[in-house]
């Protein structure tokens, strides 16, 4: 008796009848849930930082001096350090505090700053605020 024509095929070509497509499928949506899992654990985590702050107001005093105003919000009672940089005209950092603000100080404040520069500046650039727990600045 001769094959059918699909069969014979099969057999020449080594094909079995099983799919892998209910394979390939489960694999692509195991590795879709996890990557929906991680995003929306980072967009929760990352839209909650314990510091957040901004630059309010800043001013070129003299050829030496730089002063700024930043306000520095916190959600919990946690001490935050926050890094504010006097720039030059050619963007390098002629001057550059660190304001810390103590665990028992107000939630919300602002704070000033007197930057002590190398040489002229022309702007000053807060970086962002850390607690311990939180290394990216915000």
């Amino acid at each position: 008796m001769t094959e059918p024509a699909s069969s014979a095929l099969d057999s020449r070509y080594g094909r079995d009848g099983r799919s892998r497509r209910p394979l390939i499928i489960g694999l692509v949506a195991v590795i879709a849930v996890a990557g929906l899992g991680w995003l929306l654990w980072a967009a929760v985590i990352g839209s909650n930082p314990p510091v957040t702050s901004r630059l309010l107001a800043f001013k070129i005093v003299s050829e030496t001096q730089a002063t700024a105003t930043v306000q520095v919000d916190r959600t919990k009672s946690v001490e935050a350090t926050c890094r504010v940089q006097a720039k030059a005209a050619d963007f390098s950092i002629v001057g550059e505090l660190t304001l810390t603000v103590p665990a028992d100080a107000p939630r919300n404040q602002s704070l000033p700053a007197t930057l002590t520069t190398q040489r002229s500046a022309t702007s000053v650039v807060l970086v962002g605020c850390t607690t311990a727990d939180s290394h990216r600045p915000h």
